[in-house]
């Protein structure tokens, strides 16, 4: 007998009828509150204010030296914050909750946020192009536009959109509140890691954090584009399982008979199409021609006395044999 738990794996039905996020008055002001903070970090770090002296206290003290026995699981506990892997794992949850759901929604959401991610984050990073910790040429000085990548904190933003992604998606709000406590773990956690480890500087990572959170508050704003992009989605979808469903035709040799077409309507009737013999020459012709009458008639069994000797009278042996002598 089947649990509620296998139960709840399987597809629904029909379509449930999911609350999308709106642009609420809350939800507007904390974007407005992340914004700012974002810009402020921004300006700290191009002045070379006192958030540029902590980056440097913090990179001084070097915690994968103070801490060393952490850096074996935090070496593989930052993976939860690369774009790679965890967009994998993310797109398959997500995957099953579109086919369970009858919807594309939660894979649009995703596309959507990681193509935001990308283009936000990546241009802040080529903009300014800060140097890593490990590859700073100045004490004191802010590294920027120095050819590097680092700020803001690529991990730290992409593991606050992927893992955030689930919450925001989440159907109920008891689902919603421990998705948003998770995310919310690995997120601090993974962008800590990057401080600890050594390639990221502290306003790196708070940076980081602010632009995910930025793509998640905002992203109710591309609800009515997600909305418009699945119907053509499900078309595209629905054309290409129909090619598959069609049943292909056999080719046919040059020169090699056609097969015969048969009526529509013979199945329904009860008919058998009348078939005919594939083999070359007279032989299949005439053999087509005897009748099922004149196969099905019954003969008379003859007796064994009248029945016409087979062999041949008279002597079997041959005409010029001799008998053979003895001596």
């Amino acid at each position: 007998m089947r649990t509620d738990i296998f139960a709840r794996l399987d597809r629904e039905p029909e379509p449930p009828k999911i609350e999308i996020p709106r642009m609420s008055r809350t939800r507007t002001a904390l974007f407005g509150g992340t914004l700012a903070f974002y810009l402020a970090i921004v300006v700290a770090v191009l002045v070379t204010s006192s958030l540029v002296t902590l980056d440097w206290k913090v990179m001084l003290f070097r915690p994968y030296q103070q801490w060393p026995d952490l850096h074996a699981f935090l070496d593989y506990f930052v993976v939860l914050g690369q774009r790679g892997p965890t967009a994998v794992m993310i797109a398959a949850w997500l995957g099953w909750r579109s086919w369970r759901q009858h919807t594309v929604r939660p894979l649009l959401a995703l596309g959507t946020a990681l193509l935001l991610l990308n283009v936000t984050v990546g241009a802040v990073k080529l903009g300014l192009g800060r140097l890593g910790p490990h590859y700073a040429t100045q004490i004191g000085s802010a590294e920027l536009f120095a050819g590097g990548d680092i700020f803001p904190s690529g991990h730290t933003a992409n593991a606050v959109v992927t893992w955030g992604i689930l919450a925001y998606l989440a159907t109920t709000p008891r689902a919603r509140r421990y998705l948003s406590v998770l995310s919310a773990v690995v997120a601090l956690g993974v962008g800590a890691t990057t401080v600890y480890l050594g390639t990221h500087w502290l306003s790196d990572v708070l940076l980081g954090w602010a632009a995910g959170l930025l793509i998640l508050l905002g992203l109710p704003w591309f609800e009515p584009l997600i909305g418009r992009a699945e119907p053509a989605v499900l078309a595209v979808r629905d054309r290409w399982l129909d090619s598959r469903r069609r049943i292909p035709t056999t080719p046919v040799a040059a020169g090699g008979p056609r097969p015969t077409p048969v009526p529509q309507g013979a199945s329904a009737q009860g008919e058998e199409p009348s078939r005919e013999s594939v083999g070359a020459g007279h032989s299949s012709r005439a053999g087509s021609a005897r009748s099922t009458a004149q196969l099905t008639q019954s003969r008379p069994h003859a007796v064994r006395s009248e029945r016409t000797p087979t062999a041949p009278a008279g002597s079997r042996r041959p005409p010029n044999s001799r008998p053979v002598t003895g001596g």
